[in-house]
């Protein structure tokens, strides 16, 4: 399986990071070595001090596609979820501004967590998804997915002109505004609708 993320998809959090909107999705790719494990800790790595998180909406292939048309993407995909990609902020814009990949600073080890997956059919609304993460109680992000840029049909095509999307491949779809640090003992906890998608503890 792989997992493909999404950059900028909200225009507020592509103002956060001063960043430009882009003309269509930005997609990198996290190896399955990123996925944390379940009901583990997020270990802050050796490698950088200022590690962010990231909350997004998540969406799990289930079955084969290739040049995918928006109108039948909705039937590659049953099950929706929540997870964190965990970034270092620095090493990231160390390696933007030389002009080189991300994979460093997105796809290093337990980089990628993958809450709890829903069916489709538990919310009414997959565009009008409202989602959150908590940080030692506090809300730190919140979003809804009618603020993307590019829905989750409009992804889904996009994606598969140039990768073919295999049973068990992760969409991460983009986060909102309001990303941060973390620090050691915190506690993390995603909120997608009324669910709680997934706790961690930051060592």
């Amino acid at each position: 399986m792989k997992i493909i993320c999404v950059g900028r998809n909200y225009a507020a959090h592509i103002v956060e990071l001063q960043n430009e909107k882009p003309k269509g999705p930005v997609l990198f790719l996290k190896p399955d070595t990123s996925i944390l494990q379940k009901n583990q800790p997020f270990f802050i790595p050796h490698f950088s001090s200022e590690i962010h998180y990231e909350v997004e909406v998540l969406v799990r292939i289930h079955r084969i596609g290739k040049h995918i048309k928006p109108e039948f993407a909705h039937k590659y995909y049953d099950e929706i979820g929540l997870g964190i990609d965990f970034t270092a902020r620095a090493l990231q814009k160390e390696l933007k501004e030389g002009g080189l990949p991300w994979e460093k600073s997105k796809a290093f080890d337990g980089s990628a967590l993958i809450g709890d997956w829903f069916s489709k059919t538990d919310f009414k609304d997959l565009n009008q998804l409202n989602f959150s993460l908590e940080r030692n109680g506090t809300l730190v992000q919140e979003g809804n997915t009618a603020n993307m840029l590019w829905k989750v049909d409009e992804l889904i095509s996009s994606i598969s002109q140039y990768f073919t999307l295999k049973i068990g491949d992760v969409i991460f779809t983009g986060t909102p505004a309001g990303v941060g640090a973390v620090a050691e003992n915190d506690i993390l906890i995603g909120r997608l609708e009324d669910k709680q998608a997934f706790t961690v503890k930051i060592k």
